[in-house]
């Protein structure tokens, strides 16, 4: 194969990265739609669950790699839903601090983290599992810190 050829598709990192994904936020689907939630509005639900406080719009936006504007709308659907509250900071009515309710801790305590369906659903062990989002979060790190490479 040439150097300039393309890969197959199923040899390609970013293709297997992606329908991995799929396959995960198929799996953790029937959890998240008994409970009514996304697996987005999972996310914030579990970062607010690691912080005692709650957190700002920006922080759950920083800690998920996302924009605000993502975020916002999310917590207002999680709102809507009693899972969360939503404070302005009286001091810098800009800032939104978002903290779960008892029934978003209710929420978060039925799914908790849903690694242990991962390990069943992949036949995988937990072992091999942690080392592979070792070796993925290393990328995401590396790809995120800005350094290009021309091809």
């Amino acid at each position: 194969m040439n150097r300039s050829d393309p890969l197959p598709l199923d040899q390609q990192l970013c293709f297997s990265l992606y329908a991995a994904t799929i396959a995960i936020n198929r799996a953790y689907k029937p959890v998240l739609d008994r409970l009514g939630i996304t697996y987005p509005q999972f996310l914030v639900l579990q970062t607010l669950n690691e912080a005692e406080e709650g957190r700002s719009i920006g922080s759950i936006a920083e800690r998920l790699a996302l924009e605000p504007s993502t975020i916002t709308p999310l917590a207002k659907r999680l709102e809507a839903a009693e899972l969360v509250t939503r404070i302005r900071n009286p001091a810098d009515e800009r800032q939104v601090r978002v903290r779960l309710t008892a029934k978003g801790r209710a929420c978060w305590a039925e799914t908790g983290c849903l690694g242990p369906l991962l390990v069943k659903r992949a036949g995988m062990s937990s072992n091999r599992l942690a080392a592979l989002n070792t070796e993925v979060a290393a990328l995401r790190r590396a790809l995120s810190g800005g350094a290009s490479a021309t091809p």
